[in-house]
């Protein structure tokens, strides 16, 4: 039985419109524009409680938005706003119905500086970076030539007012508790492993490979999984018998393979996937560990959390007239971002099933348009024609899934059936000489045992029964009292491994999915300062400094916004093209650094790539992907 585990076009960089307006003039105008918006804002404000009038467009707006949510203008630019944020950014949480979304309160970004308010020259500091960072000044290795003496005249009340504003802010918020980054972490290149750490040659048994279904909503995901596990024997008759009742009693007969893999009730009433489902089954070559991801937009952080931990992906379109072009679109295809997401987490091979052939009555002329069309689109994503196979199958009338196709209409199709091409898929490379690593997808706590159970596959290492682990970013000690892969005890799991480890000698609280397990000798690093190198995505709001967005790390969510955006680069090259640009647009690369509410477990790039990939959304959409290039320290 299955269980549940909770770019494209080129512009011009050297081109800046804001070159053709006289920076004086605007800055003067700012001034005068800001002046009488917090005079007119004074006026309004006493008319009616709870909402503030934009002196602009006239809209009512909620008394918690720092801009309006028409136009832009911000309220009382700096010292109102400034009196109301926290030190770490204005509270964020995320919608309890659609965690994917961002709450609108705080999307506004609060201006980093303005004319008559600033600090005097010996305490200049840029602002937002005062906000973010008042614990202590930060410290970095590298610039990148991106100077931060950015200064201005001003009124010097104002100035004193500031000054107190955040000399209080900076003392009450070192009185805070926040674990920032490596405390003497030691040199990973100083780590020898044990012998019984690295597989012998000899070694009986299959690798395992992590597989990830993808795809738009209503492809026919669930139904596919449910009916290749069903075929190879993972479901038994019975089983299905079940499931097939149950489906007709609801009037969704159709369903009966799907709900194999979906087995809440809500998902079930719904009809979609909401969180990744795990199933297990073997093929020829491998031990298969099958990842059902979710396509509805809505839970593309689910499938983020669960597909991260895949080595290859099965992308499902929907053969039919109208549906695979819907998949395709680009504001709400979920097609398209998953095939990026995808290739983002380092997968770069990837089995295309064209699924619902029966549909369109098997038509070759169908299954070349959409293979011509969707093949595009993954060259874009840096997929090479080589590593992608295309299937088409029909799930519903078990067409080319284990065997080659029965039916006739379908003796066109030359090529391998979908468990075949599963074998010809090549198993990637794993760190068995690096110290432990496994982030936590999930965590099942068991009180009465005194256990408590983490599920996840081990990015480097190796873990066996009796080890002692350090689970971050708590920093406790435990156990490892037994071992689980495929739902089969074992002794030893190494890297490329998804099992669940049970642990002894912790509190169930100690442990939270996002975390990590490792190493006692080598923890991993924990920040929540960054630098990174992005790549924006088709957006239709420019990303500027005070920005906030969802930040997606491993299995790690949190509210973050930019803090600095350093540099423009070249796509061609990767070399700087512009410093210090005032937004990023579709297709850019840039380099900025961000700021996240509470810290996470991370590493470099360079060191680790499974922790040094990161996902940006907002508003229901990824916005950019990118990786971590620095973690940045701070001086006490």
């Amino acid at each position: 039985m299955p269980r549940k585990v909770h770019y494209g076009v080129d512009y011009d960089d050297s081109y800046d419109v804001y070159e053709d307006y006289d920076d004086d003039y605007a800055d003067n105008y700012d001034y005068e524009v800001e002046q009488n918006a917090s005079e007119t804002m004074a006026k309004l404000e006493a008319d009616k409680s709870g909402v503030w009038r934009c002196p602009i467009c006239t809209y009512d707006n909620e008394d918690s938005m720092s801009a309006c949510d028409i136009c832009g203008v911000l309220r009382n630019p700096l010292i109102k706003a400034i009196a109301k944020m926290d030190i770490g950014g204005a509270p964020f949480k995320f919608d309890a119905l659609s965690p994917d979304d961002l709450v609108s309160n705080g999307l506004r970004s609060v201006k980093s500086k303005s004319k008559g308010n600033i600090l005097s020259k010996k305490e200049t500091k840029i602002q937002v970076e005062s906000e973010l960072v008042a614990k202590g000044p930060v410290t970095r290795e590298r610039r990148n030539g991106v100077s931060e003496n950015d200064s201005a005249s001003g009124s010097g009340n104002k100035s004193e007012v500031f000054d107190t504003r955040m000399k209080a802010e900076t003392s009450s918020s070192k009185s805070r508790k926040e674990e920032i980054i490596d405390e003497g972490k030691t040199s990973t290149s100083q780590y020898n492993p044990e012998k019984w750490m690295i597989p012998d040659k000899l070694d009986a048994g299959l690798s395992q490979l992590n597989l990830a279904i993808v795809g738009h909503v209503d492809s026919g995901k669930s139904t596919l999984s449910g009916r290749l596990l069903h075929l190879l024997g993972r479901i038994s008759q019975k089983e299905m018998h079940k499931y097939e009742k149950e489906a007709k009693q609801q009037g969704k007969g159709s369903f009966a393979f799907a709900w194999a893999m979906d087995e809440s009730a809500e998902e079930r009433e719904r009809g979609i996937t909401m969180t990744v489902g795990v199933a297990f089954f073997t093929s020829r070559k491998y031990q298969i560990v099958l990842l059902d991801s979710p396509g509805h937009r809505d839970f593309v952080p689910n499938m983020i959390s669960g597909a991260t931990q895949a080595d290859a992906a099965i992308i499902v379109v929907d053969a039919s007239l109208g549906s695979f072009e819907a998949g395709i679109d680009a504001t709400g295809g979920q097609t398209k971002e998953h095939a990026q997401l995808v290739r983002s987490f380092g997968v770069d091979q990837v089995i295309v099933v064209v699924n619902k052939m029966d549909v369109v009555e098997y038509s070759k002329e169908r299954f070349d348009t959409v293979k011509e069309k969707l093949r595009t689109f993954l060259r874009s994503c840096g997929f090479k024609d080589s590593c992608i196979l295309w299937v088409p199958a029909s799930a519903m009338e078990n067409q080319n899934l284990v065997a080659n196709a029965s039916d006739v209409r379908l003796s066109w199709f030359k090529g391998p059936c979908l468990l075949d091409a599963i074998d010809y898929l090549q198993l990637p490379t794993r760190d068995y000489s690096k110290p432990l690593l496994m982030p936590i997808c999930d965590v099942v706590k068991l009180p009465s045992q005194g256990q408590v159970s983490a599920c996840g596959k081990l990015e480097s290492g190796a873990i066996r029964t009796g080890f002692k682990v350090m689970v971050m970013p708590s920093r406790e000690i435990a156990t490892v009292r037994s071992l689980e892969k495929d739902s089969q005890v074992c002794n030893i799991a190494r890297a490329g491994d998804n099992v669940t480890v049970n642990l002894q000698g912790i509190e169930g609280n100690r442990v939270t999915a996002g975390g990590m397990i490792c190493h006692p000798d080598y923890p991993v690093q924990i920040s929540n300062y960054l630098e990174l190198k992005i790549l924006v995505l088709d957006i239709s709001t420019p990303i500027v400094i005070g920005s906030q967005f969802e930040f997606h790390i491993h299995h790690a969510k949190e509210a973050a916004r930019v803090v600095r955006i350093l540099s423009l680069l070249d796509p061609k090259t990767g070399k700087t093209a512009k410093k210090s640009p005032r937004c990023l647009l579709a297709k850019q690369n840039a380099i900025v650094e961000v700021a996240l509410q509470t810290p996470v477990c991370v590493e470099e790039y360079n060191n680790c790539r499974a922790l040094g990939r990161v996902f940006l959304r907002a508003s229901g959409r990824t916005i950019a992907l990118g990786i971590v290039t620095q973690i940045i320290k701070r001086e006490e």
